[in-house]
């Protein structure tokens, strides 16, 4: 056994967050929450009759990967498609209040903004209701996205591409942001959706959950060997240097050329992974373009996720409670090779 991160090394990437500036490109989204009790079932139907008590609307998708950016000390800017609608409107001032610019964000009439309902009672999720549309952006919006990625990189110390499949992310637009990247030395970080895998060949690092690791890679994920088989096809699939499988439950494993490094999860309750994901690569961005490795940032990808997945809906955390969590975790942790 091996530890690969210190405290004072966690520290130290962590206090550099804030000089860090990360460019996010994804599919923004609005996550909404109803929040109530259920005393009875219906008379109607034999469904739960849900008591709201209260309602929040939230950012998600790729706004929830800006907002644990910024919770974190990060400097984001955000480029995506929203609507000429209510919702939209309201996803621009969310992030203006947090002082963050929104002047990559496309309007597109011909798109509603995409809005996730969710109704919460007693803690659990009840339904989820989707208002979206998801088919391919068109040619003239996805231009005028590609012409600000090719602007905003330059001030850029890392690229992170939130998939969604919700129409924003193409081929060509990942394509085109990793040439530039590439072209100045800006790594880019992706947080997959299945049926885009091949549209990341060539990236820096990807993260797909178990799930979506096992379809990509057409191997059940089950025990450690078929990890480890899955693992082996990703990674030689896309040719990136790094690929970051998270686990749930089991934690995270991530392959490297010749190496794979398993890391358990540090969560002591799980009450929701809403935005889980998003957490994970948000905080991972920041780490690696604070000087990270990759081990170092996925250690401190897991421990902020650990934090997250023990509060109820899409949730952020922040400096202070990613340090306790580092602090806590490192005393007991230990990865295995």
């Amino acid at each position: 056994m091996r530890r690969y991160l210190s405290l004072k090394r966690a520290e130290t990437l962590m206090e550099k967050f804030k000089k860090v500036r990360i460019l996010v490109i994804g599919d923004l989204i609005m996550d909404h929450f109803i929040w109530g009790k259920v005393r009875r079932i219906s008379p109607e139907a034999p469904v739960p009759v849900v008591e709201v008590t209260s309602e929040s609307i939230v950012l998600g998708g790729s706004a929830n990967v800006v907002n644990n950016i910024h919770s974190l000390g990060g400097r984001a800017v955000v480029t995506g498609v929203i609507g000429s609608d209510n919702d939209g409107r309201r996803l621009i001032e969310m992030l203006k209040e947090k002082g963050i610019p929104a002047e990559g964000i496309i309007k597109d009439p011909r798109r509603p903004t995409t809005i996730k309902t969710r109704i919460i009672a007693h803690s659990q999720q009840m339904v989820r209701f989707d208002r979206e549309k998801k088919d391919r952006i068109g040619p003239e919006t996805s231009a005028k996205v590609i012409s600000y990625v090719k602007k905003a990189v330059k001030a850029a110390d890392l690229v992170v591409i939130s998939d969604y499949a919700k129409g924003l992310i193409t081929q060509q637009l990942v394509e085109e942001t990793n040439a530039v990247c590439q072209s100045l030395g800006k790594p880019v970080a992706v947080d997959p959706k299945v049926e885009h895998f091949d549209y990341y060949k060539g990236v820096t690092i990807v993260t797909p959950n178990n799930l979506e690791a096992s379809q990509a890679s057409g191997v059940d994920i089950t025990d450690d060997e078929t990890l480890h088989r899955a693992g082996e096809v990703l990674f030689n699939r896309l040719g990136c240097q790094a690929l970051l499988i998270t686990r749930g439950e089991n934690g995270m494993s991530l392959f490297e050329t010749a190496s794979e490094t398993h890391i358990p999860t540090v969560a002591k309750e799980v009450f929701d992974v809403s935005g889980a994901g998003d957490t994970v690569i948000g905080t991972l961005a920041l780490a690696l373009a604070s000087g990270a490795s990759f081990r170092e940032a996925a250690v401190l990808a897991n421990f902020a996720a650990g934090v997250v997945v023990g509060k109820v809906g899409t949730a952020t955390l922040s400096p202070e409670e990613l340090h306790e969590a580092a602090a806590k975790g490192l005393k007991t942790t230990r990865l295995l090779k």
